[in-house]
């Protein structure tokens, strides 16, 4: 057997245990793009600054239930106390085509390292939306000693396109692991330690953001670029920062930092917003990545929106004059 080639009834089995809540890094956000277009973004819950060195990134591929040595990667950096750490699949060539592509630039800018710049060698952060992905403490070279720490998708399940909203997986459904960005709820303080779960229910501790779309201007037309091609918007613009409960003041952390803020929140349906005078387009984005409503041409230092009695998490997607774009989470209770 190759080094480093194990069967699941021994992946973790030595360091299985269950951590405390707001105890252990966790996955917050996962990204699986267009293209290359992957990230990961690992939360850090704790009052400590933590060292990265001592944790990887294992992908189960395809619904395997062995992992190599090169479908893990050791990480690198550290991460503050409430902070996160974004890493992004390493190939940032613009000469790169097909398998080479290059991740885009609004993708780079977010990323804190860059992992498997060469798919041969090692073909970790290389995820399509089927694969189960982990974050355990230990070294590639010796995954049999690894401590589980938290598990997206479910090892040993191909879930052919990826894993939906029908669940224990049946093929039908809504798939949101594919081409979306998945967001780990608030309320969810320590990651998933059982490496197996009966099903993987993707919404059950994440909220799901809709995937590349093509930039729209305020009169519903596709924004060019220099290339003459329409310019297309990733769902990544959360990465960075995660709102979670372990740290009760995240919220308004948040809101300072992106400057636009949302209120009431949790609401019964009619919202607030400040500070939106560049704002040109107003998306309201429902947990399946669905735009259920818009407002265009805002503008506004105020401005009022009805979400409706429809009860559940949404993403407000506010479209500034310059292309940007940033998010808020809101529920409607």
């Amino acid at each position: 057997m190759k080094k480093g080639l194990l069967f699941l009834s021994v992946v973790f089995s030595a360091g299985f245990s269950m951590s405390q809540d707001c105890s252990e890094l966790f996955i917050s956000e996962y990204v699986e793009g267009w293209s290359n277009n992957k990230a990961l973004e690992i939360y850090n819950p704790t009052a400590n600054t933590i060292n990265l060195n001592q944790y990887m990134v294992i992908r189960f591929s395809n619904g395997s239930t062995t992992a190599g040595s090169n479908y893990a990667v050791q990480l690198t950096g550290t991460i503050a106390p409430y902070g996160t750490h974004v890493g992004v699949v390493a190939l940032t060539d613009p000469t790169g085509t097909g398998q080479d592509a290059p991740v885009w630039d609004s993708l780079q800018a977010k990323a804190d390292a860059f992992y498997s710049p060469d798919y041969d060698l090692n073909s970790t952060w290389y995820w399509n939306g089927n694969d189960a992905v982990v974050l355990a403490k230990g070294t590639p070279s010796n995954i049999p000693g690894a401590i589980l720490v938290d598990v997206f998708g479910k090892i040993g399940e191909d879930p052919g396109e990826g894993w939906s909203t029908a669940f224990p997986y049946t093929g039908n459904g809504v798939v949101v692991t594919a081409d979306h960005s998945l967001i780990r709820k608030p309320s969810i303080l320590k990651g998933e330690t059982n490496p197996t779960i009966s099903f993987f229910d993707p919404l059950a501790q994440w909220d799901s953001i809709p995937p590349v779309i093509v930039r729209l201007d305020e009169n519903g037309d596709p924004v060019l670029g220099q290339s003459g091609n329409p310019i297309l918007d990733g769902n990544w613009a959360s990465l960075g920062w995660h709102n979670c409960a372990c740290q009760p003041a995240s919220v308004e952390t948040i809101d300072q930092k992106e400057e636009i803020k949302v209120f009431p929140n949790p609401t019964s349906g009619m919202i607030y917003i400040k500070n939106t005078e560049d704002v040109v387009k107003v998306e309201v984005i429902n947990s399946l990545g669905q735009i259920v409503n818009e407002m265009k041409n805002v503008s506004k230092s105020v401005l009022s929106m009805d979400l409706g009695n429809n009860k559940g998490v949404y993403f407000i997607r506010f479209t500034e004059g310059n292309g940007t774009s940033s998010l808020k989470r809101v529920v409607v209770k």
